[in-house]
């Protein structure tokens, strides 16, 4: 059973940067802009809130108050991914820029940035950027004893937990209350409905358009961070197109959170299978097969190809999504 367990908890670690960058994707795409530099800005949320949490390693004072500097680093995330989605914003907002070539440049830089910081910071050919153990919120400051074997429960839920897992709700939960239940979700989903309606009463395109990019990259900001916890061992310039993939749950999401939410546990469980398939009794091993150990690790995208393949005819973009605005347009 404690495979199980397993299993179930890394699913719930791995979902959870994907429930928050496809959330992001949903927000901008509701706005009209398509963004497709989820992965870049993954990787820039991920790069300064990793840099901080090893400066603070350094200094001592993340080790006497872990949790708060967690915290600061999750702001740091958001507050980085939110600068660097400002460009896709400018690109496609004031420039009227193919959102899909700019999204697919900034996708190109943000590794490449990545990996200049890091040699710059900590000499050449050194790219991987460690993250502190201290990070992780242990069973034992949740009151189990260290000596005591942990419950099926206690394996799913708090032997691998990150205070990023209850952002990630909260966060969830209060984008899904604003999208639909004030003002301001009305208006950002009638910009990328029908920008000139909205634009007719009253509301900025122009400023909603600026406001979905923002909440995409607060969004990716941190799933890039969440993400980076949850592989452990430390931020390699890289997300391993973990963005794509949450593209992919958002599609797949239909655009709407609760679909999202589901779509990111689906994704998530055949993501965890992969490394752990030689581990789970009742699944083949492929022993026979040369090259059969890395069957598995094409599962996640063979997956999400078959999935798309059948369900996005039936998928209902917003209608306005990567048409630049006009205001004299009709």
């Amino acid at each position: 059973m404690n495979i199980f367990a397993d299993v179930l908890g890394l699913t719930i670690l791995f979902a959870v940067p994907l429930i928050l960058v496809a959330m992001g994707g949903m927000c901008s795409e509701r706005s009209g802009i398509v963004n497709i530099a989820l992965e870049g800005i993954m990787v820039i949320g991920a790069l300064i809130s990793c840099i901080f949490l090893s400066m603070v390693n350094a200094s001592g004072w993340g080790i006497a108050h872990p949790q708060s500097a967690v915290m600061l680093a999750i702001l740091i995330s958001a507050a980085s991914g939110t600068i660097y989605a400002m460009f896709l914003a400018f690109a496609s907002v004031n420039l009227k820029a193919d959102q899909t070539i700019g999204g697919t440049a900034l996708n190109m830089l943000a590794p490449a940035f990545a990996i200049v910081l890091s040699w710059a910071l900590q000499g050449q050919g050194q790219t991987t950027i460690f993250i502190p153990n201290w990070v992780r919120i242990t069973p034992q400051q949740f009151g189990v004893p260290a000596d005591e074997a942990l419950n099926f429960f206690e394996r799913m839920f708090i032997n691998k937990f990150f205070l990023t897992t209850p952002v990630a709700i909260l966060l969830f939960a209060i984008i899904t209350i604003v999208l639909y239940k004030t003002k301001f979700g009305l208006r950002l989903r009638a910009c990328g409905e029908h920008p000139q309606a909205a634009d007719s009463v009253g509301v900025s395109v122009y400023g909603m358009r600026y406001a979905g990019v923002a909440l995409s990259g607060m969004l990716a900001g941190v799933g890039g961070l969440a993400f980076t916890l949850a592989v452990g061992g430390g931020f390699q310039s890289s997300v391993a197109g973990y963005g794509f993939l949450a593209l992919a749950v958002m599609i797949f999401g239909n655009w709407k959170p609760l679909r999202i939410f589901g779509a990111a546990f689906l994704f998530a469980v055949f993501k965890v299978i992969a490394p752990m398939a030689s581990s789970i009794p009742f699944l083949p091993t492929f022993s026979g097969i040369k090259g059969g150990e890395y069957l598995y690790l094409m599962l996640p995208y063979l997956v999400t190809m078959i999935v798309l393949a059948f369900t996005s005819k039936k998928s209902r973009a917003p209608k306005a999504e990567g048409i630049p605005y006009d205001k004299g347009s009709r």
